[in-house]
């Protein structure tokens, strides 16, 4: 389960939370729709017993979210949670890495979407550097997560697809994982373009002709990226093909918003409000049912409709800063 804590954002990206449509005066939530930590701890509660081992927090940016490592700590106390993650643009992790393993957390994302600290600068909105990433990203491998550290790579066509082997590069023998994320069109607002997708083949190819990549076996079913070795022991990589090799059929992940609305896909239209169950008094049992009712009666398939041209142009879909990828 993936639980957005925060829908705000300090970065500004194009691809996620463009600035001419998240400016200053944007209404943002207020803190009171936002799920408090009893609300987000009783629901985890249930679908923890409902067989979920893996929690992921999420945003917006989850770090602006006041006592975060309070939250992690109240979630590891679940029994039968195995994995507690976090996905951050890293510009906080510096303040926050040591409270936050101490707390419970296994493992930690990064976004980093390019080494070039101008389109580094560019792809965040203008709104960071390429420093403090790259000092938090440091300061979490002198911590040292149980599960590790990986980074994710947002890639568009014709914005930072070409410094891709420098940062394959930069970060192998480093003991972290990067993974590159094909340029989807979560939400509306990002003007997603299909000629902006560089397809993780063409990538994967460019790749390898420089460093030889050996495939791995996915560890798990549902596994989302598609991993490779490389074979000179230096590492691993993965890629996450949504656009152009969907992998709904296996997809396992359920999604919490910041405002308390269950999702069964990252490109649903519309989810199913938990939080005002919540706030009348529900206890675990109706929160249950009304998960496994979800769950069973759950059809999605976007990125394979996309895919086939099967999918309405004009379908409303959330948008990321609530549901966090």
């Amino acid at each position: 389960m993936r639980i957005s804590v925060m829908d705000r954002c300090n970065f500004r990206c194009p691809y996620c939370m463009p600035e001419a449509k998240y400016h200053e005066h944007f209404r943002f939530l207020d803190a009171s729709e936002r799920l408090s930590f009893d609300e987000i701890e009783q629901i985890a509660r249930v679908a923890v017993s409902l067989g979920v081992t893996k929690l992921r927090l999420t945003g917006g940016e989850p770090l602006l979210r006041p006592d975060l490592p309070e939250l992690v700590k109240r979630l590891r106390g679940l029994e039968g949670v195995t994995d507690i993650a976090l996905t951050t643009n890293g510009v906080l992790l510096d303040r926050y890495a040591e409270s936050l393993k101490l707390s419970g957390l296994s493992r930690v994302t990064i976004s980093l979407d390019s080494l070039d600290p101008a389109v580094f600068t560019r792809m965040s909105g203008d709104r960071s550097s390429l420093t403090p990433v790259l000092k938090a990203i440091e300061k979490a491998k002198e911590i040292g997560f149980p599960k590790g550290i990986k980074l994710n790579v947002v890639v568009q066509k014709g914005i930072n697809d070409e410094g891709m082997e420098d940062l394959a590069g930069y970060f192998r023998h480093s003991g972290i994982t990067v993974r590159f994320i094909e340029y989807m069109d979560v939400g509306t607002r990002n003007h997603w373009n299909l000629e902006e997708v560089l397809p993780s083949a063409v990538l994967l190819e460019r790749l390898s002709r420089r460093w030889p990549l050996v495939a791995v076996e996915a560890g798990y079913r549902g596994e989302v990226a598609k991993r490779y070795r490389y074979a000179d022991g230096a590492g691993e990589i993965g890629f996450i093909s949504s656009v152009t090799a969907p992998f709904c059929g296996d997809c396992s992940r359920a999604r919490l918003s910041s405002d308390g609305k269950i999702y069964t896909c990252l490109f649903a239209s519309e989810g199913h409000d938990l939080k005002s169950l919540l706030r009348q008094g529900a206890d675990d049992q109706v929160v249950r049912n009304h998960l496994i009712a979800l769950w069973e009666k759950r059809r999605d398939r976007y990125s394979e409709e996309r895919s086939s041209g099967e999918e309405s142009k004009n379908q409303h879909r959330i948008e990321m800063n609530y549901i966090g990828g």
